[in-house]
């Protein structure tokens, strides 16, 4: 028996507006004011799908259409070496990447493939667009890598400063593209080059935040967590570029809620940002719902001296309605930042005690959880999920790997119609 799309409506998170999704809707064509959108299932249980596998075993809450080959879901496991360490009895780490010892098996080593698996699912099967996907570099791996191994064409606009993080075990196949913007560039510039070439209908904008399937295979982390731990967790943490999987964390949180059976509690959310790049951090700090200014030459800067690469989105999802401002409100959550000597101590210490490497932004989700125990906003007894994003890099490349290079790189400031003509030309 073929597999049936999943059924849902869409939601106004500002006005709480229902309507029907038209493929590919990524906001409210009736609205009047920013809002993003949310799925609303046809079913409120939560109900894993043991005919299928990898991701789309939560194919009920994903607003999916089809499936698609080599996905893996996040796996969580209650932690006993960093728990030790930071004397804590309920710390649950979630996490996605390559681990075999404890079944993750995620080749590009982040859970941004919860996001490529089900965007590229909510595609039709013979949909004729060629999807743009701008990215600070997971995402663009993730992306690549899906896409490739499933023949979907696509583009993706990155930061040439970034291109380090297209590494990939086996070569790309010719349907995937890579466009980056200039050396001194940020993921803003990158936004800006994609979205000029979203200006021709062939192409289609994957739309970030704004997409509902890229929020809800972010979400599944919190699936993984209350599957192993069989209750909706206390608390939640997450270091954050735009924030989007804190969004995920708590929409389906709510979802949990409606379901009942895992209780009834909001989990409180965490977010992390890398000193000196911290707007949402400031923002929050100021209790400023727009977010604070900061001019596109110091967001460079910022972004230039960060360890965590991935965590520099400079207009992120935070004042808009369902936005982590609202979120962070109505969690009674918080943000912390941290400095890069921290994101290097937290990356050995969480080797020395988990066994396994994580990335940057994952070590920076711990220094958060550290710096929440010492100040007494998390206690030693609460039941912890942290968001490890991403890790296990040193066991997927121990056999090599291949770095990508970009098949062109533009200036954002280009016209709209030289940039579409020169990536036309690559297909």
């Amino acid at each position: 028996m073929g597999f049936s799309p999943t059924k849902y409506q869409l939601m106004n998170v500002g006005t709480g507006r229902l309507f029907n999704d038209q493929g590919w809707t990524l906001a409210d064509p009736e609205a009047t004011s920013p809002s993003l959108v949310r799925a609303i299932y046809e079913t409120n249980k939560f109900a894993p799908r043991e005919d299928l596998d990898g991701l789309y075993r939560y194919a009920n809450w994903l607003p999916v259409t089809r499936t698609l080959r080599h996905s893996h879901a996040p796996v969580t496991y209650k932690s006993k070496g960093l728990a030790n360490q930071l004397g804590m009895e309920n710390l649950y780490i979630t996490f996605s990447g390559f681990f075999p010892k404890i079944g993750a098996r995620m080749a590009t080593c982040s859970f941004k493939e919860t996001e490529a698996f089900a965007v590229c699912a909510r595609l039709p099967k013979n949909d004729r667009h060629i999807l743009v996907v701008q990215s600070a570099g997971n995402t663009a791996r993730s992306f690549a890598q899906v896409c490739s191994d499933n023949n979907i064409p696509l583009v993706i606009s990155i930061p040439q400063d970034n291109v380090s993080d297209l590494w990939f075990r086996k070569k790309l196949k010719n349907c995937v593209k890579i466009i980056a913007t200039p050396h001194g560039t940020d993921y803003f510039d990158a936004i800006t080059l994609g979205d000029k070439l979203c200006k021709d209908s062939r192409y289609r904008a994957e739309g970030g935040a704004k997409n509902v399937a890229r929020r809800d295979g972010m979400g599944t982390t919190v699936l993984s967590a209350v599957e192993c731990i069989g209750r909706i967790p206390d608390a939640y943490f997450q270091a954050v570029g735009s924030g989007t999987g804190a969004i995920a964390a708590y929409e389906n949180n709510l979802r949990l809620i409606e379901d009942g059976r895992y209780g009834k509690n909001i989990m409180k959310i965490f977010a992390v940002q890398n000193v000196p790049f911290t707007v949402m951090y400031d923002s929050w700090k100021a209790q400023s719902k727009p977010l604070v200014d900061l001019t596109a030459e110091q967001s460079r800067r910022d972004a230039e001296v960060i360890l965590a690469k991935v965590l520099s989105n400079r207009k992120p999802p935070y004042s808009l309605s369902g936005g982590l401002y609202d979120v962070l409100k109505a969690t009674n959550g918080d943000m912390f930042k941290v400095t890069n000597d921290e994101i290097v101590y937290w990356l050995l210490q969480f080797f020395n005690r988990e066994g396994v490497d994580i990335f940057s932004a994952a070590a920076a989700a711990v220094a958060g959880l550290h710096q929440a125990l010492e100040n007494g906003q998390v206690k030693k007894e609460d039941v912890v999920m942290i968001n490890i994003s991403g890790g296990g890099m040193l066991n997927a490349t121990k056999k090599g790997f291949i770095l990508k290079q970009p098949d062109l790189v533009l200036s954002p400031d280009l016209p709209v119609e030289d940039i579409i003509s020169q990536v036309d030309r690559l297909f």
